[in-house]
């Protein structure tokens, strides 16, 4: 299995689900980091632009890079409804990032987890490494993990989520969900039924989303073995300290 594999099938609910969980509250953080840092900002994994448009609403130079194209329709969609040009949005991998090397960004940002889609340990290094020859030196690498997915129990067929999409009368969404663990590979897959229901009319959306969690520490060196100087290791989205019950992994690097 290929970590980009089940996007295309799930830009149809991400902003749905989203919603429900996450929401915005990283978004504050990520638009200060990108002010204080000012220049052009890269985000890997942009998808529907859940992040891209209020940072562009403030004035960041923004470049939105993701492999699914569904999900850069629909962050192109929000751009114009946001009438907004700017940010360039780039169809791309993360592995082999198709920027010119020593810049121009000033700031990568992974958010959310986005690295843990990458499954092996080659995919996890090739993507480090282009992220440091797009960075201009003295760059900030920004990026998130969620939390100790590892960890979480496995379960079967569970209701995760349900409610209206747009609003009551439109369509009923239901969320299935199944969680499996593949320790020897520290993979957490999670298997998914969306059924969209409207009127008599039902339909069910099946795909597996698969993440490879490392820990705080792990990544760390990873970095630090790919020209990055640690800077900060956060444990909130208002800038606390990090530590291994922390809610919320955030690690800011600088490239050397």
């Amino acid at each position: 299995m290929e970590g980009w594999e089940g996007w295309d099938e799930y830009a149809p609910f991400y902003d749905w689900e989203n919603a429900r969980t996450l929401g915005r509250r990283d978004v504050p953080f990520w638009r200060s980091l990108a002010l204080q840092t000012g220049g052009i900002v890269l985000e890997l994994g942009c998808g529907t632009g859940r992040i891209l448009v209020p940072l562009s609403r403030a004035g960041i130079q923004l470049v939105g890079l993701d492999r699914s194209e569904p999900m850069l329709a629909r962050a192109h969609r929000r751009l114009r409804r946001a009438q907004l040009k700017n940010p360039k949005l780039v169809r791309g991998d993360i592995r082999t990032l198709p920027f010119v090397a020593g810049g121009p960004f000033s700031l990568v940002m992974a958010p959310y987890g986005m690295l843990q889609s990458l499954l092996s340990e080659r995919d996890l290094q090739d993507t480090l490494t282009a992220v440091h020859a797009a960075l201009m030196p003295g760059g900030t690498f920004g990026l998130e993990l969620v939390a100790d997915l590892p960890s979480w129990k496995e379960y079967k067929k569970r209701i995760s989520l349900k409610g209206w999409r747009a609003k009551p009368g439109g369509t009923h969404v239901t969320l299935v969900e199944t969680v499996r663990q593949d320790r020897r590979r520290r993979l957490t897959i999670f298997d998914q039924a969306f059924t969209e229901r409207r009127g008599q009319e039902r339909r069910t959306n099946r795909f597996s989303l698969a993440f490879r969690t490392l820990t705080v520490p792990q990544m760390t060196k990873r970095l630090e073995n790919k020209g990055f100087e640690i800077t900060a290791l956060l444990g909130d989205y208002r800038g606390g300290p990090w530590d291994s019950r922390a809610d919320v992994w955030i690690i800011l690097a600088r490239k050397r």
